[in-house]
């Protein structure tokens, strides 16, 4: 049986899949359902330092193609959210799950992000993921961070420095930044990111914004009108992503964009991931998406003869 254990920063997973955030609410009960259906790892939804209400209903459509969202990052705050996760690390620890939990931040400038790092990591959390690249919130807070050179660097700056004195002297939590891919190259994104002190990437947030027009209202779905893009359409650009990232920098990356089988997995991981994250899989194949892309990737890589799952790692630029 091939063996799928990952380490990524030094942490274990007992396989690569990884809910990406905002599938399911941050409560301890939701992410460890998750991880029952097979994931090997959980992402919070993003945390923002207050509540923060997101968008109205319509937020949400998926067909077979693609599925486009505008749930406007929807938090109860640091204060709430917080808890949730040592929660989950206590039912996780009662249970024997090596499944860690990555706490997934936001904010509306770049200051906050440094607070919140400081904040979130009361909380116990494996990693902390920035997200400055949503962009279903681009009215309430202009382009994403993610967009800009110097803001992307700028933010991870400033998070890192907490990271350096005040989070890491206590917990040595370590920091990846998600990126836009609605960028002209992200490469360029990545490699300033990475000079600046991030320890890895989640790649890639939704593309977009997107638009679908609901032909009956004659206007369109979604209350925000806009909203991101996921889900298989949009998979062959974010692999492409994934493979310019590790070409950049080689640093961890969890690789994200329309993964629904082991066979898509297995492309993301060869272009450069350590982790796979699966978002509109869950929508598309139910909550056992986990344990049936773990499956179809042992088959894949039994009938291949690939025995531990680091050989694949970026076996595309070989």
């Amino acid at each position: 049986m091939a063996d799928l254990k990952v380490k990524f920063l030094g942490i274990e997973f007992a396989n690569p899949t990884i809910l990406a955030s905002g599938i399911y609410p941050t409560t301890a009960g939701a992410l460890l359902k998750a991880v029952e259906n097979g994931a090997g790892g959980v992402t919070t939804k993003s945390i923002w330092l207050e509540a923060h209400k997101g968008h109205p209903a319509p937020t949400l459509l998926t067909t077979e193609h693609f599925t486009i969202n505008a749930v406007g990052l929807s938090d109860e705050g640091v204060s709430k959210s917080g808890p949730e996760i040592l929660a989950y690390k206590n039912k996780i620890a009662e249970k024997g799950h090596c499944a860690p939990v990555i706490a997934s931040i936001v904010a509306g400038t770049k200051t906050d992000f440094g607070f919140l790092a400081e904040k979130i990591t009361q909380f116990a959390p494996d990693i902390i993921e920035i997200n400055i690249s949503c962009p279903n919130v681009e009215e309430e807070f202009g382009k994403p961070f993610a967009c800009d050179v110097k803001s992307a660097v700028e933010v991870t700056k400033i998070v890192n420095k907490f990271a350096a004195n005040a989070v890491k002297s206590r917990t040595k939590l370590p920091v990846i930044v998600k990126l836009s891919p609605n960028v002209l190259d992200i490469s360029e994104i990545a490699k300033a990111v990475a000079d600046a002190g991030a320890s890895g990437f989640c790649a890639v947030n939704t593309f977009g914004p997107g638009m679908v027009i609901d032909l009956e209202k004659r206007k369109p779905f979604l209350s925000n009108k806009v909203g991101g893009v996921s889900g298989p359409g949009i998979k062959p650009l974010a692999v492409r992503c994934v493979y310019d990232i590790y070409k950049a920098t080689k640093l961890p990356i969890i690789g994200m964009g329309g993964i629904t089988t082991g066979t898509d997995a297995i492309e993301f991981i060869m272009a450069g991931a350590n982790l796979v994250g699966i978002g509109a899989g869950v929508y598309m194949r139910g909550p056992q998406a986990f344990k049936l892309v773990c499956n179809e990737m042992s088959e894949w890589m039994d009938s291949h003869g690939v025995k531990d799952l680091q050989e694949l790692v970026g076996a595309a630029h070989k």
